[in-house]
């Protein structure tokens, strides 16, 4: 198992905290550990450029004698799907939470104006997502520059036909209360072999720690 996590976040913050390596320990899966580069316990470049190679970096990680389920959250999830593209023959299953239409649009503006603030005099300001993402950095004790950094990398929206190389079956976990995730018609319509959970009154950072995906995600990677 490899788990992917999410922006601000790390390896710990995301799934040891909230009990994902416990329960996947507890079905005899163990897990790889992985943090993203400029997160936890990586290095943390401050040039964009250093971040062409963040979806590598998670591929050199993998056990090469075979493939690997894997699950990604939020930025996470989006290299995940990234990967299974490109290396559709290293992945068995993927759940994908937090992520949906999002990753096939452009940056409207929301990722520079988090680097932004995250290069900033470190005030929240007035936008509640911006405010959010800088506590999730803070307590994940993150470096904001690096952070900055990575939100600059140079990377297009994912290519539907990229998508369509995907092999694996795909579980896409969204709460209907995430405003930062505009629903995912168009990324399951993209993926070959695909579905939806959703989770009632759940919003994008409470996600990982909700227990209808945990239980969710875990009955679907026991499927035979």
């Amino acid at each position: 198992m490899v788990l992917i996590h999410g922006f601000a976040s790390s390896f710990d913050h995301n799934w040891r905290r909230t009990g994902w390596v416990d329960l996947l320990a507890d079905m005899g899966r163990p897990v790889i550990p992985v943090d993203l580069l400029g997160h936890g316990t990586a290095p943390a470049p401050t040039d964009p450029a250093a971040y062409r190679r963040v979806g590598d970096l998670v591929l050199d990680a993998l056990p090469a004698d075979g493939p690997v389920d894997a699950v990604g959250f939020s930025a996470g999830a989006g290299i995940l799907l990234r990967l299974a593209a490109a290396h559709p023959t290293r992945f068995t299953r993927l759940a994908v939470l937090g992520a949906g239409d999002n990753l096939l649009e452009p940056d409207g503006g929301e990722g520079r104006a988090l680097a932004d603030a995250l290069d900033g005099p470190g005030g929240d300001g007035d936008d509640i997502r911006v405010a959010l993402f800088l506590r999730l950095a803070r307590s994940a004790g993150n470096d904001p520059a690096a952070l900055a950094a990575f939100l600059r990398r140079p990377q297009a929206p994912l290519d539907p036909a990229d998508l369509a190389r995907v092999g694996a079956p795909v579980l896409v976990v969204l709460g209907d209360a995430d405003h930062l995730v505009p629903g995912a018609p168009r990324l399951l319509d993209a993926l070959p072999q695909a579905q939806l959970v959703t989770l009632r009154g759940v919003d994008h950072f409470a996600t990982p720690g909700d227990f209808g995906a945990v239980e969710a995600v875990l009955a679907f990677l026991d499927q035979p």
